[in-house]
């Protein structure tokens, strides 16, 4: 019987996704958004603007969001794995994006049910108000955005952030259009209108970021990943007759793993390097593999019952 756990690298193991993320983004980007949310709900008050407060809230998710992001980063950087916590605190990312998501579809429901009470109140905003507090608010957004963007695609907890960014800036955007709407017709009910939009703009995205945490956590094959195409290439290998056990699961973003049992006849050694190299292709660094000799896999399926 052989076994190999795979890592890549020449010499030493690679460093953790967490380990390698940048902190001070997400630093710089929760002062800018602190800064204007104070701003943006003190004149969404004064004004009586729905528009202004809704994309307050999602300012203030926003600041939550990297909040929660920054400690999940801290945790993956700094909780190391020890005989409890075998993968350390990577997961923490995850459920950070879970709650994310569950604030903004909190603040789109809650600026759904403000509009809807405020129907025929025939609501007054000053539209110059709303241009300028707007151009303010998406020049904050952008900035933050850009420093957001890079590390967005590698950490889940990060792009939970940038999305409640990206999405105050299609609300900082909607509130400028109000206002100039406000400023040219004296229709009262532009703010009214955004803000609703923003809450149906934000809702699916919130869904979705909820969708891709709770497929990690359910510990479901990563989309980029052909599963049966794996077992094929693993069973065309010289020498394996059979491919079973083979589990893949993402721990969380940026670090899939698998396992697999592979029977074979010829030389374990070379069936590990091949099924290592197989692996590798398909971006599975973090692999633990099993060569079993013949007869074994009738084994492995009378011992595991799930």
């Amino acid at each position: 019987m052989g076994h190999s756990h795979s890592h890549s690298g020449h010499g030493h193991a690679p460093a953790m996704p967490g380990q390698q993320r940048r902190i001070w983004p997400m630093v710089v980007g929760a002062v800018i958004i602190s800064v204007f949310f104070v701003l943006e709900i003190t004149v969404g008050v004064m004004v009586n603007s729905l528009a202004l407060i809704a994309d307050a809230g999602h300012m203030l998710t926003d600041v939550v969001a990297m909040l929660m992001g920054l400690g999940a980063l801290l945790l993956a950087r700094h909780g190391a794995a020890d005989d409890v916590k075998t993968f350390g605190w990577h997961r923490a990312e995850v459920f950070t994006a879970i709650a994310n998501a569950i604030l903004l579809l909190g603040v789109a429901a809650y600026v759904l049910y403000e509009a809807i009470e405020r129907i025929g109140t025939d609501p007054h905003v000053p539209g110059l108000t709303l241009v300028i507090v707007a151009l303010v608010g998406l020049a904050a957004n952008i900035v933050v955005m850009l420093l957001l963007r890079s590390d967005s695609k590698g950490s889940i907890a990060v792009r939970g952030a940038y999305m409640e960014v990206l999405a105050d800036a299609v609300g900082s955007v909607g509130v400028l259009i109000a206002g100039i709407v406000t400023m040219t017709t004296n229709w009262p009910y532009a703010d009214l209108v955004v803000a609703v939009l923003i809450a149906l703009w934000v809702a699916p995205r919130a869904v979705r970021l909820a969708l891709d945490a709770l497929r990690i956590l359910a510990q479901q094959a990563p989309q980029h990943v052909d599963v049966d195409r794996i077992r094929g290439e693993l069973v065309d290998i010289d020498g394996v007759t059979d491919v079973h056990d083979l589990h893949v699961w993402t721990l969380t973003t940026g670090m899939d793993v698998a396992t697999v049992h592979v029977t074979a006849t010829s030389d374990n050694a070379a069936v590990l390097v091949a099924a290592r190299e197989v692996l590798e292709a398909h971006g599975l660094d973090h692999a633990t593999i099993q060569v079993d000799p013949a007869g074994m896999q009738e084994d492995c399926h009378k011992k595991i019952t799930w």
